[in-house]
């Protein structure tokens, strides 16, 4: 088998979406002639911790843990926030106040922790991992980015070694809608553009995780770019068995931040409930699973609705999908933002294979709308489209009160599984392997 090196900071015992990636890549890679080493963090301060990750580590497999530097600690003690607190999403969530601490750390992240707050494990990964490749060697060296230390540690390798690199985005870099939130002085913004051209210009292939982001990167220098999917795994859903909700469901699954507040949604529940009366409001219930910003707290209980939203604090994965399975409808938010035509939630895929339908608010025309229509699995409705979503929601209350539950079929999914993914992975590092030698 070839051999190729994974570079990633999400990996079990991680939680979240953010470390299925590069887990359910290796998971699969040996189907298609490819054996993955992963390189990652050694006790990192992961905004999650979820064991039963551990079942898709392939057996016997080699991974290289080498300790990391994280400035989350000494942000926690600043900010006064408790030590388990999550701070590493702090840029599009909190639910502490953005007072002048926040703002100050911010800008400190900002402008001396380039490219992220895992920059200082750039240069003894690199270190490590260029000694260990001589008596190791592979035949391709895999990044995953953001965080964008992944990305440069594999770009000082790949240039140290001659070993091709696929680098693959989750999130862009400079073009990411967050991006904006940083404090950024000039000298740290033009340091940020050239590492990132220099990142495009060493990769021999770029991946990346939308049509419209592949189209952003390219207009900016990358080269050899194509899209890479999210995705879902059939055997996630294999052995757990829907069991829908009494209530009329509506479930946002994963950080909800402030720049994907659901305002209209609460407003036009709020408007329903007076209309509707009893019947609607003893039946309806949001669901919002995971960290919720403070000011998303504010819009619902500015709504009138509190005591129809159920916030449910971050579960383990196999927990959170069960409760996307019992669901009666699925809420996929995209960021309100410039990017947005190209946001794809990795949630989205997982949504889809629950065979729920999905109120998307974002963009009609999107790269996730034009899924939407071709899996018939959901609507989008825009942040201020109050009148169209409302019928909407009326329509699904109107179906579950005649039928007790909401039924959907989703069509055409076979080419957003994992295994089939993998494949094409694979595919792209024999292909750049193969001109290389």
């Amino acid at each position: 088998m070839k051999k190729v090196l994974i570079i990633t900071y999400y990996f079990p015992p991680c939680g979240g979406i953010g470390v299925l990636r590069c887990l359910k890549l290796a998971k699969y890679l040996r189907e298609f002639g490819w054996e993955p080493i992963i390189y990652t963090a050694k006790d990192a301060h992961y905004p999650s911790f979820d064991e039963s990750n551990n079942k898709d580590i392939p057996e016997n497999i080699t991974i290289l843990r080498q300790p990391i530097f994280e400035p989350y600690t000494f942000y926690k003690k600043f900010t006064k926030q408790a030590p388990t607190a999550n701070a590493n999403n702090a840029l599009v969530a909190t639910d502490q106040p953005r007072d002048w601490k926040h703002k100050l750390s911010v800008w400190i992240r900002s402008n001396f922790f380039i490219p992220d707050a895992r920059a200082f494990w750039i240069q003894p990964s690199v270190k490590y991992l260029v000694q260990w490749l001589k008596e190791n060697p592979v035949d391709a060296i895999l990044s995953d980015g953001p965080p964008h230390t992944n990305t440069l540690i594999a770009c000082y390798v790949s240039q140290a070694t001659g070993i091709p690199w696929l680098m693959d985005f989750q999130d862009p870099w400079t073009q990411v809608d967050y991006y904006q939130r940083l404090s950024l002085t000039t000298w740290a913004d033009r340091k940020h553009h050239r590492l990132e051209q220099l990142a495009l210009q060493t990769a021999h292939k770029t991946t990346i995780v939308s049509p419209q982001w592949k189209k952003d990167l390219e207009q900016i220098g990358g080269k050899n770019v194509d899209v890479w999917y999210w995705g879902y795994d059939e055997a996630d859903f294999a052995n757990v068995s829907s069991q829908p909700d009494q209530k009329l469901t509506i479930t946002h699954a994963g950080l909800l931040g402030d720049d994907r507040n659901p305002l209209v949604l609460f407003e036009v529940v709020a408007e329903l409930c007076k209309e509707l009366g009893k019947s609607f409001e003893e039946v309806i219930e949001i669901q919002l699973i995971g960290q919720v910003d403070t000011l998303v707290v504010q819009s619902y209980q500015q709504a009138g609705i509190e005591k129809v939203v159920r916030l449910i604090p971050q579960v383990n994965r196999d927990k959170a999908l069960q409760y996307v399975l019992n669901s009666q409808i699925l809420l996929l938010l995209l960021n309100q933002a410039h990017n947005a035509m190209g946001r794809i939630p990795g949630k989205l895929f997982e949504y889809l294979a629950a065979q729920r339908p999905i109120i998307c608010l974002g963009l009609p025309q999107s790269d996730v709308d034009r899924i939407l229509q071709s899996t018939q699995a959901g609507q989008t409705f825009t942040y201020t489209d109050e009148e169209n979503l409302k019928l909407a929601l009326k329509n699904y209350y109107e179906v579950f009160r005649s039928k007790g539950s909401i039924t959907q079929q989703n069509k055409s999914l076979e080419a957003y599984t994992h295994r089939n993914l993998t494949k094409k992975v694979a595919g792209w590092l024999d292909e750049i392997s193969k001109k290389t030698k």
